[in-house]
């Protein structure tokens, strides 16, 4: 392991400073695999399906059940238990204290809160009732994945936001105590409590209005958590990413993962540079020599075309037939990090009894 992994973790704070990154050229972050150029007509195309040819099953038919959280369920947990709150927001149990990956609680996931993406359900705990954080885990800027109300009230009792370059520069900006926050470049990282967080590439993008466009850095993260006595776990989160060989070599340096928490939602055929599609989501488990694969990304945001079971099902009928292991929590239900079980398929509850999509979906992939 290169002796500079874990040698960045004061906070790098300056435009200037980002020109160190192997990753920043001309005033921008850049992909390992350079992003075709959306286009104008072909992005009017996409807004246009976006706002007037939303498939009816791109929501559920009623709100899916949610496993309401309570603080002193939360207090018993034992460490490793994991909870999903939904999207890719995800409460971790790790040497006793507790992180969270990025936290959205906020009813939309758009820069306001009377237009945009709506959630199909409430989080399983209100935001006031979540423990004290010992730390925030940040992929990447976009508002389904940072929310400001959020960090900002999270920022009064966690005592660490982690963060890929330049995302950081903005929880500061925000008002974000600077003593709390550090970002790191692509293989740069840190260790808190003994576990080992590192930030890993990914194949995405970044920004929050018309002229940031990638100006903030995008990651994956890896966790290991490798104590002299008792159970080990690494981890891997993926934030948003395409498909990219970048997955490999991750599962070559730290893998293999006891569980991979992967994209599999929100994808598109059009953005196959940015978001993964249920097949390259199982490839990447893959590279990345992964025991368990839990699916994140999915059910919480009507964010693309695709109908809402479909995530589910497809990467279901994929895992089966590679004879990979899958784990599908419902939004507050626990998993064990270290011994994680199959899961009912809960998402085939909230679909008309005369729905057709999980046979279609089924039938299209066993083509």
């Amino acid at each position: 392991m290169s002796a500079c992994l874990f040698s960045s973790a004061k906070t790098r704070s300056s435009l200037a400073e980002r020109g160190d990154s192997p990753q920043f050229a001309d005033g921008r972050f850049r992909n390992p695999v350079p992003r075709p150029a959306t286009g104008f007509f072909k992005m009017l195309r996409i807004i246009g399906d976006a706002l007037w040819n939303k498939p009816a099953d791109s929501a559920p038919a009623a709100p899916p059940q949610v496993l309401a959280l309570s603080a002193r369920q939360l207090e018993q947990a034992p460490d490793h238990s994991l909870f999903r709150l939904g999207h890719s927001t995800m409460l971790i149990k790790l040497r006793g204290g507790w992180w969270i990956t990025d936290p959205v609680f906020a009813e939309r996931a758009s820069p306001v809160q009377w237009a945009g993406p709506k959630r199909f359900h409430a989080p399983p705990i209100a935001l006031e009732d979540l423990p004290p954080l010992r730390g925030v885990i940040l992929s990447h800027d976009h508002f389904d994945h940072l929310d400001y109300d959020t960090v900002l009230r999270l920022a009064k009792t966690a005592d660490v936001f982690l963060a890929p370059l330049g995302v950081g520069d903005r929880l500061i900006e925000w008002g974000i105590d600077a003593a709390k926050v550090r970002q790191f470049d692509w293989w740069q990282g840190t260790t808190i409590d003994g576990v080992q967080f590192i930030a890993t590439p990914a194949q995405h993008f970044s920004g929050r209005g018309l002229f940031d466009s990638d100006k903030t850095l995008w990651a994956s993260w890896t966790i290991l958590d490798r104590p002299q006595e008792g159970p080990s776990l690494r981890l891997f989160f993926s934030g948003d990413t395409g498909y990219f060989d970048g997955f490999k070599e991750i599962g070559r340096r730290f893998g293999p993962f006891d569980v991979t928490l992967l994209e599999t939602g929100a994808y598109d055929a059009n953005w196959p540079y940015v978001h993964m599609q249920p097949e390259h989501t199982v490839q990447a488990h893959l590279d990345l020599r992964g025991r368990w694969l839990l699916p994140i990304h999915n059910g919480t945001f009507d964010l693309a075309m695709h109908p809402w079971t479909e995530p589910f099902e497809r990467v279901s009928a994929l895992a089966a037939e590679r004879g990979i292991a899958l784990t599908t929590p419902r939004m507050g239900e626990r998993v064990d990090l270290r011994a994680p079980q199959a899961m009912t398929p809960w998402w085939r509850e909230t679909v008309p009894s005369d729905s057709t999509t999980a046979a279609a979906v089924k039938h299209e992939v066993a083509l």
